[in-house]
């Protein structure tokens, strides 16, 4: 599915409710959010999606750190997950294993608990979660509530879409899988730790929309505007090169032409542009925070060994995305 095309699916559905839906579906947020008594709220989440790299073993651990990401950003700490598996009925079972065994390990890492799954038989591989975790339902941080004044800080370079796009053609180095995969890999969790010590305005991770498709999500109907400076928006510079190629993925276009009448691009060359809507998979946080807290979180983030740069600002040009230089 492309962008917007969930709207128009749900439009005119009537979805149960229930007073204890903190964040319900009717929103644009990462996660679901349900009070279950005074001060605890579950999150829950679920993602899965075919493999973007060849080595099972990671597509796992990718796909892990991908699905946990929701929570991450929401400022949870997931505590148990559920597999969802896709796999034909003849395949070679050993991949499978490997899958799962990638899977195992990112969640060991996560401390999170496997407490079941669910397959079905299918010609294309699918692999992901489905993700409980909690938090203090005052202390939740949606995708929106950026206030003027505050900063953009990203926690993960751009461009894994379009590198792996570059590896389905065979364009991609060894190096340059081995570096995409160890991004793709990495959990949220020490950057939503760091948010969440300091205090932010509102977080989301960047996925499938891009860097610029989920910062439009961030300011509309909010009454804040973004400007991000893409001199400073830190990417893998392969992907700068393949985007140069033309090897971008049609997600890109697809997130480029949605959000056209609340994007405006000053001086930025195609190529970039390219990268920042290029539709991330386990991308990084992508954090509006005061500007009193902001070094801060930096620091947080420094010592916690998390990369981050800050990228932007929010103004009060209400819907807008700017990107300059």
């Amino acid at each position: 599915m492309g962008p917007g095309d969930l709207d128009r699916i749900l439009f005119g559905l009537e979805f149960p409710k229930d007073p204890r839906v903190i964040v319900g579906i009717e929103g644009l947020d990462d996660a679901g959010v349900y009070l279950l008594q005074e001060g605890l709220a579950l999150v829950q989440t679920v993602d899965f999606f075919t493999p973007i790299v060849d080595d099972p073993f990671w597509f796992g651990q990718i796909a892990v750190a991908n699905a946990l990401s929701d929570v991450y950003a929401m400022g949870g700490r997931p505590i148990t997950a559920m597999n969802i598996v896709c796999f034909p009925q003849d395949g070679d079972l050993s991949v499978l294993r490997e899958i799962l065994r990638g899977g195992v390990e990112k969640l060991k890492e996560a401390a999170v608990a496997l407490v079941g799954g669910h397959s079905v038989d299918d010609p294309e591989i699918k692999y992901g979660l489905s993700v409980t975790g909690v938090i203090h339902p005052e202390k939740v941080v949606r995708n929106r509530g950026a206030k003027p004044g505050d900063v953009l800080l990203l926690t993960k370079p751009l461009g894994t879409g379009i590198i792996a796009t570059a590896i389905k053609a065979g364009f991609a180095g060894e190096e340059t899988v081995r570096k995409v995969i160890k991004v793709m890999a990495s959990l949220n969790r020490d950057a939503s730790e760091a948010m969440m010590e300091v205090g932010v305005s509102a977080c989301t991770d960047v996925t499938g929309f891009g860097l610029l498709g989920h910062a439009c999500e961030m300011v509309e109907g909010s009454g804040v505007g973004f400007v991000i400076f893409a001199s400073r928006v830190p990417i893998l510079e392969e992907a700068l090169e393949f985007s140069r190629m033309g090897l971008v993925p049609a997600g890109a276009y697809r997130n480029r032409e949605f959000r056209k009448g609340m994007v405006e691009v000053l001086g930025v060359e195609e190529p970039m542009l390219d990268v920042l809507f290029d539709p991330q998979t386990s991308g990084g946080l992508l954090i509006s925070v005061a500007r009193e807290k902001a070094d801060g979180l930096m620091e947080g983030l420094r010592k916690r060994g998390v990369g981050a740069e800050v990228i932007g600002e929010v103004t009060e040009e209400a819907g807008k995305v700017k990107v300059v230089i």
